[in-house]
């Protein structure tokens, strides 16, 4: 992956758009918080293949970043990504790491439906 692009995320998230896609969204602060103290309490979210059309993609901030996704009942959004690629398959793929390079946020974009 590559520190993200804002021009080129963006240009991506514009190709995606009023077309059927499949999402990828998962955050964790997992074993990444709590390995070393066990009053933080472990948190994470986690969808897979959810079919979505939005009308707006929209990249803010200054790094890290943040993505909505805009579809015509409401949103999807994922904040603290700092990375990006577009894969063989034509799959956007985006990725917050922190300052350990550990992985804590990631939202994937895909025409067609990842494995599981």
């Amino acid at each position: 992956m590559e520190t993200l692009d804002t021009a080129k995320v963006q240009e991506a998230l514009n190709e995606y758009a009023n077309q059927d896609v499949y999402v990828h969204l998962e955050t964790t602060n997992g074993a990444y918080a709590a390995h070393n103290n066990e009053s933080k309490m472990n948190v994470g979210a986690y969808i897979r293949n959810a079919k979505i059309c939005y009308v707006r993609g929209v990249l803010a901030g200054t790094g890290p970043y943040r993505v909505g996704l805009k579809m015509e009942n409401g949103w999807v959004y994922a904040e603290g990504l700092t990375d990006w690629e577009i894969d063989n398959q034509h799959r956007l793929l985006l990725a917050g790491h922190d300052d350990l390079g550990r992985l804590a946020v990631t939202l994937e974009i895909s025409p067609t439906p990842f494995k599981m």
